[in-house]
Parts: C-alpha cells; structure tokens; sequence
C-alpha cells in the first residue's frame, strides 16, 4: 500500500536538529513569551531566531555612509582616478586575502544609507582590518 501524499511530501524536505541548554529563568522566559503569543516552545524559538537571522543578515549587508562620504564614493566611481595615479596609502597595506575578501562581498546586493547617530559604528565588521578602523573612528 503507497505512502499517503503527505507521507511523501515530508521524506522528501531533509530536517536538522538543533539542542541547546537553556537555565531555569531563560527556560521560564521563553515559555512565557511562546504561551503569550500561543506557540509552543519550539515554535517561538524557530521563529523568532529566523526573524534575528534575518535581521542581522540585513545589517550587515547594509555599508551605511555619512552624506559626504557618500558623495565621495559617487565621485570616485563616476570619475575614477587615471590609472596611473598613486594608490591610497592604506592599499599597500591590504594582503591578496583582504582584497580577495572585499572583492567577494561586493558581488551581494547591497544598500547606501546615510550614516545617522543611531547606526552603531563599532558593531560593523567588514572582516578588512584598515576598513573596521576607519569606520570605528
């Protein structure tokens, strides 16, 4: 006799398993938090941890400018400089890696913001060294 389609449906979606420990008062938290929006704990937890991913991922894929180095990058990719002009000093100081790095994250989709009080400058790594500095200033 086959399988009901729902049987099937479910063999075919691959599931992970993930444990944590969790103390009495966090255990106690998050209970109270699934029973108020009617979830079970396990549910709440899924979710909202999705929602955090989802969150952070956005963050960090968002490079957020102050209006005049934002008019500083848009003159430098409407008017490069001639090949032949000297290199930023801090490029010397980038390994092949680093290059590599930068390079590779700039093929995600990003977005442009003007940088306000509210963005948290040292929460922003860029995995480059010269560049976290220069946004931790």
């Amino acid at each position: 006799m086959p399988a009901p389609a729902n049987k099937q449906i479910q063999s075919k979606s691959k599931s992970y398993r993930f444990d944590a420990r969790l103390n009495q008062e966090q255990k106690l938290l998050i209970q109270r938090a699934a029973d108020l929006v009617g979830r079970s704990m396990t549910d709440f937890v899924l979710h909202s941890t999705e929602i955090a991913a989802e969150r952070t991922i956005e963050r960090r894929a968002t490079l957020v400018l102050t209006a005049r180095e934002t008019e500083a990058f848009v003159d430098a990719v409407l008017n490069p400089s001639s090949p032949r002009a000297r290199p930023p000093p801090c490029r010397s100081r980038l390994s092949a890696k680093d290059i590599s790095a930068v390079t590779n994250a700039l093929r995600f989709e990003y977005s442009v913001e003007p940088l306000t009080a509210s963005h948290d400058r040292l929460a922003f790594h860029s995995g480059v060294p010269e560049l976290d500095c220069y946004f931790h200033q």
